[in-house]
């Protein structure tokens, strides 16, 4: 129990962690992947817990311009202990954060005492105050009510105030969000295929190279292209679908390993691991890890959710990708002949960290230009290289 519930909270060796690395000027994203949380977790805690510190210099109630963008204090600030800064101070500090939120956790299990007088009494204002137009936050504020907004809107839908939901304007107004069931990889088929799973199986076979698989977004509910990236040379090539789904996503790389087969090429050759994220497309495993003849060809391993650092190849080429095709643009009008337009240029493109040398130039002496030929990029000059929008206008 202790470790979920430190999942859920930070903690206070976290706290102290998080005001040493604000101090030393680490940014929130970084902080975040430091002690294992997201960075809006740590934005926040810094935000909420800062105390404001008038030193006997200050000189004026205005905010210091630079409170006004993270990390929101002044740990770290070298103005902090000089009396040329006139401003009011912001301190965070992990120990007195972790006490506040003690106390705010204690109060809260605690809860409100609340008996049919005082219930009557918050009911009667309460619709009284909605009846004249005022809406629920206004009225609990305005009376200093020791009631919650959410608590109140829970009591109108279950029918214990004199007020119904349709007395409230916005309540009528807005229509309830649809749920749409998520749509990822279940867990049963990620057992023996996490990223600590990918890790083990690249230790035990050292010279094996992953590709990295994921899928680029054009309109909602429009084609999508489902890309590979060889991570050692920075090739990649993409697959157009239908739609994002499973079934067609299915469909595609069958027909795509027949392809390669004509050409000579075996798919689980040159794609013996595939490294992708935890997107619903890929939960058909067998079509991407069995060959054509139901046999085992490939492992595939999928990264934990919510952290796309751990494929960060594929992640950064599409950067090449989107300053053809912005984003937001749709596929709808796409072929599978334009994507392979779009990734030729793509791999075109010269490389510092190649010495000058393209993705493609450097794919063509690890392999061939055959098997580029194959999953249908081709050579694109350096001076015919276009990376905007205009190749495809």
């Amino acid at each position: 129990m202790e470790n979920e519930h430190h999942k859920k909270h930070l903690t206070l060796q976290e706290r102290i962690e998080i005001q040493e690395f604000v101090s030393r000027g680490m940014t929130f994203k970084e902080i975040a992947w430091r002690i294992g949380k997201d960075p809006t977790t740590v934005s926040r805690e810094v935000r909420k817990h800062a105390e404001v510190q008038q030193k006997r210099f200050t000189r004026t109630e205005e905010t210091c311009p630079k409170l006004l963008r993270p990390p929101f204090v002044c740990n770290g600030c070298d103005q902090y202990n000089r009396c040329s800064c006139v401003y009011l101070r912001k301190l965070y500090v992990g120990k007195r954060a972790q006490c506040e939120y003690e106390t705010t956790l204690k109060e809260s299990r605690e809860g409100i005492p609340l008996n049919k007088e005082s219930f009557y009494q918050t009911e009667k204002i309460i619709s009284d105050g909605v009846r004249s137009g005022q809406n629920v936050y206004h009225i609990i504020h305005a009376n200093h009510l020791s009631v919650s907004k959410s608590t109140v809107y829970r009591h109108i839908r279950k029918g214990y105030y004199a007020i119904a939901p349709i007395d409230l304007p916005r309540a009528v107004k807005f229509k309830s969000r649809r749920k749409h069931a998520p749509e990822y990889v279940p867990q049963g088929i990620r057992k023996g295929r996490t990223y600590k799973d990918f890790e083990d199986f690249m230790r035990e076979h050292p010279g094996v190279s992953a590709t990295e698989m994921d899928t680029v977004i054009g309109s909602i509910g429009g084609k999508v292209i489902m890309t590979f990236q060889f991570t050692h040379v920075d090739f990649m090539f993409g697959l157009l679908l239908e739609n994002k789904s499973a079934a067609e996503a299915a469909e595609k790389i069958t027909a795509f390993k027949k392809k390669l087969a004509a050409f000579g090429f075996s798919f689980g050759e040159f794609f013996p691991v595939l490294l992708t994220d935890n997107g619903g497309e890929f939960s058909c495993v067998s079509a991407f890890e069995n060959s054509i003849d139901e046999e085992k060809e490939t492992s595939v391993f999928f990264c934990d959710p919510n952290a796309p650092y751990q494929k960060p190849h594929v992640e950064n080429n599409h950067t090449l990708f989107r300053n053809i095709v912005p984003t937001g643009s749709s596929f709808d009008g796409f072929t599978q002949e334009t994507v392979n337009l779009i990734f030729s240029h793509v791999n075109g493109v010269l490389r510092n960290k190649f010495h000058g040398k393209s993705a493609y130039d450097m794919f063509c002496f690890t392999y061939s230009a055959e098997l580029a030929h194959a999953l249908g990029i081709s050579c694109i000059a350096p001076q015919e290289v276009v990376q905007s929008p205009l190749l495809l206008k």
